[in-house]
């Protein structure tokens, strides 16, 4: 009875603390439904037939009343405050290793440079058996990942399955606070263009991004900047604020925080003198840059300064604030919408209008609405910023990608980097075609066999075929186009070589010399920093995107 009244305190907190705000009618329906939710949730207590696990079905009760809401207002327990705290700062205490679950057990993946796992001894590919004397065989991710992490400066005694050397292995490793930089990655590409790649906006985004920043033009002398966005999920509003600022005169507004709340209104300006109001910039994104990145994208585009390049950003317009709940717990509620400087906002989902099922879709283009940039620029507001130069990413090929949730790039990268001590440099490295021989070989060992879409819609067709009476008539073309369609697995990884010799090699790559290294190889080969590039080396394109049309 005691957790339920616990949660019964939360529940009464997230429903009334606002109160104020509301009508009289308003507020009798609160303190009604929450009486209901109270006599409930003691009527089970007392009288269901089964005990009830009092924090998993209160638990569930919160959280599906607020993902009601939206997906971003969100209930925090306090056991949950070391991932907000990540969220917000990019630091947390553990052994700073990547994990996934593989079969029963959980496998590392990836391993942060200069960290605990990398300095006592963790590979990528182990697989844990046990933290401490408890077995983690058959474990979620969450648990191995909870006894992973730690206090600063405590011992972990992990016990691994080493796979290239068919063993067992017991690693002492010392958790320390880690950190993950914001900046994950900055350097000098062709003709003196700099490179900065921004993964997060954590509480150091606008200070690592200014050091890249100084460092490029002091010691590399650049003469244009690509700012790269791409998968970047947002994170602090200040922060995305601090950025724009390194490229933005003092005083101009950046954004507009509108709510229901008048307190919760905010005007937000550069209060800071810039870096270089001058250099050419294009910053990249794509349709998982959201929320704080599409701030950045957004007002550069507003304010003319950048030219943008990639694809359609997520859409996200809303900002989120926090509020301490009993217990230590947090409410992550949204408390009001953005609107960058040409007073559009990009929110792609309006989830106040659901659909009478309950589902949400994304605003259709032909309903939203134009607006103008600082030199007269068409914009539109609603479904995230679309960039002034869209770039259509290859589409992966079907074989690649069962080559990789299958694990064969994974284990043969594993195995490689058991036989080879060291490789040539992270951008001249280059797998043999005999290496790439003997990738495929392996396959071949292990009968790689994989679905292909094109065999999946034949067999659609011939049960529609059959369905619609036309069988009989077609059935020797479909036989003969199956035919044809067979799997031929030596003719397609011929014919998709280079691409999976690419994935292979990064795969490689990122074992010896990590984030860094993965990094200053993919600079050389994305297409779409390519693109970008191939702007800023021609100024009167660049000047040409950033003018107005005439219409």
């Amino acid at each position: 009875m005691k957790q339920i009244f616990k949660h019964l305190t939360i529940i009464a907190i997230i429903l009334i603390f606002s109160c104020s705000a509301y009508s009289q009618k308003q507020n009798f329906e609160l303190i009604k439904n929450t009486n209901i939710f109270n006599s409930i949730l003691k009527e089970l207590s007392l009288f269901y037939v089964d005990t009830i696990d009092a924090e998993k079905i209160i638990t569930n009760g919160i959280n599906s009343m607020l993902y009601s809401l939206d997906p971003y207002t969100t209930y925090i327990p306090k056991k949950e405050e070391d991932d907000l705290k990540f969220m917000t700062t990019g630091e947390y205490a553990g052994v700073g290793a990547l994990i996934s679950k593989r079969d029963s057990l959980i496998q590392i993946t990836s391993i942060y440079e200069g960290n605990p796992a990398h300095k006592d001894g963790m590979k990528v590919g182990d697989r844990i058996l046990e933290i401490n004397g408890e077995s983690m065989v058959g474990k979620s991710n969450d648990f191995v990942s909870d006894h992973l992490r730690g206090k600063a400066n405590s011992l972990a005694i992990i016990k691994v399955k080493r796979p290239t050397v068919d063993s067992v292995v017991t690693l002492n490793v010392t958790r320390k606070k880690i950190y993950i930089p914001a900046v994950s990655y900055y350097g000098v590409t062709q003709n003196d263009i700099g490179y900065i790649y921004i993964s997060s906006f954590n509480t150091n985004t606008a200070s690592e991004v200014k050091d890249a920043l100084l460092d490029l033009k002091k010691n590399h002398n650049i003469t244009s900047l690509v700012l790269d966005l791409r998968g970047n999920p947002g994170g602090l509003l200040n922060e995305a604020i601090g950025v724009i600022n390194l490229f933005v005169p003092k005083g101009k507004t950046i954004l507009e925080t509108r709510g229901r709340l008048k307190e919760l209104e905010n005007t937000y300006k550069t209060s800071q003198k810039p870096i270089d109001t001058e250099i050419p910039i294009a910053v990249l994104i794509n349709e998982e840059s959201a929320s704080a990145s599409e701030i950045v994208a957004g007002a550069m585009q507003d304010l003319d300064r950048a030219v943008i390049v990639g694809n359609r950003s997520y859409g996200k317009g809303l900002v989120q604030s926090t509020r301490s709940l009993p217990y230590e717990g947090t409410l992550k509620i949204t408390t009001a919408k953005y609107y960058i400087p040409s007073g559009r906002l990009i929110q792609a989902i309006d989830y106040s209008n659901r659909n009478e099922d309950g589902t949400t879709t994304r605003i259709p283009d032909s309903l939203t609405t134009e607006f103008k940039t600082a030199a007269g620029r068409i914009v539109r507001d609603g479904g995230g910023i679309t960039p002034d130069v869209t770039y259509e990413y290859p589409k992966q090929s079907n074989i690649l990608y069962y080559l990789s949730i299958d694990y064969h790039i994974f284990d043969f990268a594993t195995r490689y980097v058991a036989e080879h001590p060291t490789i040539a440099s992270a951008t001249e490295f280059k797998l043999t075609d005999d290496e790439y021989n003997q990738f495929k070989e392996e396959l071949k060992s292990k009968n790689f066999t994989y679905d292909r879409e094109s065999l999946k819609l034949l067999n659609k067709l011939k049960e529609l075929a059959k369905f619609e009476g036309y069988l009989d008539d077609a059935e020797e073309t479909i036989n003969t186009l199956e035919k044809l369609l067979e799997h031929n697995i030596d003719k397609d990884l011929e014919n998709f070589k280079e691409e999976i010799k690419s994935e292979l090699e990064m795969e490689i790559i990122e074992r010896y010399y990590y984030k860094k290294g993965l990094m200053s190889r993919g600079v050389e080969e994305d297409k779409c920093i390519g693109k970008a590039i191939e702007i800023l080396k021609n100024p009167t394109q660049y000047k040409q995107i950033l003018s107005p049309k005439e219409r």
